[in-house]
């Protein structure tokens, strides 16, 4: 890694930080309303689903297909959450499960950063200065790399993460009446905060989600389910689930488990906007559970 990626990377991580104590400042002084926090809703719900449905499912799974604008649109959305551009997003999580949890995972807390809490901090946020973004586009994102408007996207994210904060800024300076402290406002809760929390929501799938939490299938990585990260993560948090049945479209595989992602998915194939999505039949559950777990299921 270059020293300026290592520097651009450390900024997406401080400056978002700064934008949560500015937040804190405005709380305490109740300059916030409703209308900053649809903006952060809207930005955050825009950015995350971009990352879970589009660079996720759909880009590096391939989960589901759908229509060539729409592909496109999904790559623009995750790109605005400003986790990197989509070939080394892609190309970075198809590396990691080809060597989930061993030598070459770009961000297990279990290799590359030591033990114990050294180890979740790599996997949460140290990798983001060794390993973010060296995976090979074309051994592990050829498709995407192949495709001109792909890499057209891929080109452009310094301007996505600059949209991405000019956006919520707009929004603000004119649904708050064309002042500037709308502007302001703006940029903090649906910018700043809002990247903050979509980042560390996402990273904590890659620490919490290989550290803590609940298995049941048999799979020889260390993933975990967690129940409590569920709705911020939009699904991606029944990640035991992911690493059993990469493919699926449905990460919550249990009526209980709450995967806003698979929502949507569902109705866009039901607005005929997707199509052979990826689900996987009770009876492959059955027949990767572990024992115990499946004795249980028996009874």
């Amino acid at each position: 890694m270059s020293r300026a990626e290592r520097y651009a990377n450390l900024a997406g991580v401080i400056v978002p930080f700064i934008g949560v104590l500015l937040a804190v400042v405005l709380l305490w002084n109740s300059w916030v309303d409703g209308i900053d926090l649809a903006i952060f809703a809207l930005m955050y719900l825009v950015t995350a689903g971009g990352i879970t449905v589009g660079f996720h499912r759909m880009l590096t799974h391939k989960s589901f297909q759908t229509k060539g604008w729409l592909k496109y649109t999904f790559a623009v959305a995750g790109s605005l959450s400003v986790q990197g551009s989509v070939l080394d997003w892609v190309a970075d999580h198809r590396k990691h499960h080809a060597h989930t949890d061993q030598e070459g995972d770009p961000h297990s807390p279990h290799v590359g950063g030591g033990e114990g809490l050294r180890g979740l901090w790599h996997a949460h946020t140290g990798w983001l200065t060794k390993t973010q973004g060296q995976a090979d586009w074309k051994r592990y994102a050829k498709d995407l790399y192949e495709d001109p408007k792909m890499r057209w996207i891929g080109r452009r994210f310094p301007l996505m993460v600059l949209a991405s904060l000019l956006i919520p800024t707009v929004l603000g300076y004119v649904l708050h009446g064309f002042t500037v402290e709308g502007a302001i406002r703006g940029y903090i809760w649906g910018g700043l905060v809002r990247i903050f929390l979509v980042h560390h929501v996402t990273w904590s799938v890659n620490s919490i989600c290989h550290f803590f939490g609940s298995r049941r299938f048999d799979v020889e990585d260390k993933s975990t389910n967690v129940a409590w990260l569920a709705l911020p993560s939009l699904g991606e948090s029944w990640h035991h689930n992911h690493h059993a049945f990469p493919r699926s479209a449905e990460h919550g595989l249990k009526w209980y488990e709450v995967d806003p992602s698979a929502a949507f998915i569902r109705g866009l194939e039901k607005l005929g906007l997707a199509w052979d999505v990826v689900r996987i039949a009770p009876e492959r559950q059955q027949a990767k559970l572990v024992g115990a777990e499946r004795e249980l299921t028996k009874v």
